[in-house]
């Protein structure tokens, strides 16, 4: 048979003669390939590269691997073979490394001809471009997305508090604000009267108050972090509270403005719960609630800083229908039974004892 089998993983055959045509005997095995390593410009005997059957037995006397001249193992892709041997015909799938070494040495080979030692190489049955990565294997791997596209037109003109970068979660703790049924009568009543003074006032899509500052979070931290949130807060009784004064807001960059109702009963049990999330900020090093918070539900908001606009004739205006408001004492006291942290698309609830 000419070949001869050495120690090692299955499937590594070296030529016993560069020119030997495919199909040929001249075969002999070698280790330390792990089963891809076959001689360029040659297919493995039928039943090799650890798919198929056991190799045959080589023949005696064959030589060793390194005594053949012009011996070469090369690294091919596994899915050239079938379980039977060798494909007769074009390879179902051919790929091709996209490293920078391999493509230097692409392009040696190409440029060489054949007495300069240029190989050659498997040529790439796909094409180069890289393909976008399917939504169900996304939601496979969590912090695996693709980059989202900063493009304020998209998010009603706000601008990012920090830019986006991959494996970081914006997080934020906050109590719900859960309001009577006739809540959303009030908002009809303040917002359309806020919008003749600026025009591009937005209603809050959903209310809360917060107990914390926005925050970025790494994904492998998530869980940790609301681990140690519960063990903080789970034992902090429920209370009740009430937000009754009309008040206008900016955040720190000044970009955005926003129409609120402030707390003027149940301060202390937020200044409480903001402690004890604090303690947890301070644990993961990262940046702790204000030192003397105005603790608010916000209404509604706009881009940019609106408050010459909104202060003044206005907020007495919005503030004296929130008084006339039927039963506005009763409907704008809430109790606060649990607290929550959202952390990127993903929301945790932590109820109060």
């Amino acid at each position: 048979m000419g070949s001869r089998r050495l120690g090692g993983p299955r499937g590594c055959w070296t030529a016993l003669h560069p020119q030997r045509a495919v199909g040929s005997a001249g075969w002999e095995r070698r280790g330390g390939c792990a089963g891809r390593c076959w001689p360029r410009l040659h297919a493995p005997p039928r039943g090799g590269a650890n798919v198929g059957p056991a190799p045959r037995a080589p023949p005696p006397g064959a030589l060793p691997a390194s005594r053949i001249p012009g011996a070469e193992c090369v690294r091919e892709p596994a899915a050239l073979w079938s379980p039977a041997g060798p494909m007769s015909a074009a390879p179902l799938v051919g790929y091709s490394s996209s490293g920078s070494e391999d493509e230097e040495e692409a392009e040696a080979g190409d440029q060489a001809g054949p007495g300069a030692g240029g190989r050659p190489r498997l040529q790439s049955a796909l094409p180069s471009q890289r393909w976008p990565v399917p939504d169900s294997v996304l939601h496979m791997f969590p912090g695996s997305e693709e980059a989202p596209e900063d493009n304020s037109a998209k998010h009603g003109g706000r601008v990012r508090t920090f830019p986006h970068e991959r494996g970081n979660w914006a997080t934020h703790v906050y109590v719900p604000y859960d309001a009577g049924e006739e809540f959303p009568d009030l908002l009809d009543a303040l917002l359309p009267h806020a919008q003749t003074y600026v025009p591009r006032l937005v209603r809050m899509e959903a209310f809360h108050l917060s107990l914390s500052q926005s925050v970025v979070l790494r994904h492998h931290w998530i869980l940790p972090f609301v681990q140690a949130l519960k063990e903080r807060v789970a034992a902090r009784p429920r209370f009740c509270f009430r937000a009754d004064r009309v008040k206008i807001y900016t955040n720190e960059e000044k970009t955005r403005t926003f129409v609120g109702l402030e707390v003027t009963s149940g301060h202390t049990q937020f200044l409480d719960l903001v402690s004890e999330v604090d303690r947890v900020m301070e644990e993961f090093d990262l940046t702790t609630f204000y030192k003397d918070p105005s603790f608010h539900v916000s209404l509604a908001w706009c881009v940019g800083d609106a408050r010459l606009q909104l202060e003044g004739q206005c907020l007495r205006e919005l503030q004296e229908i929130v008084d006339a408001f039927e039963d506005s004492e009763l409907l704008l006291r809430v109790h606060a039974e649990q607290v929550r942290c959202r952390s990127g698309n993903k929301f945790f609830s932590v109820p109060l004892k």
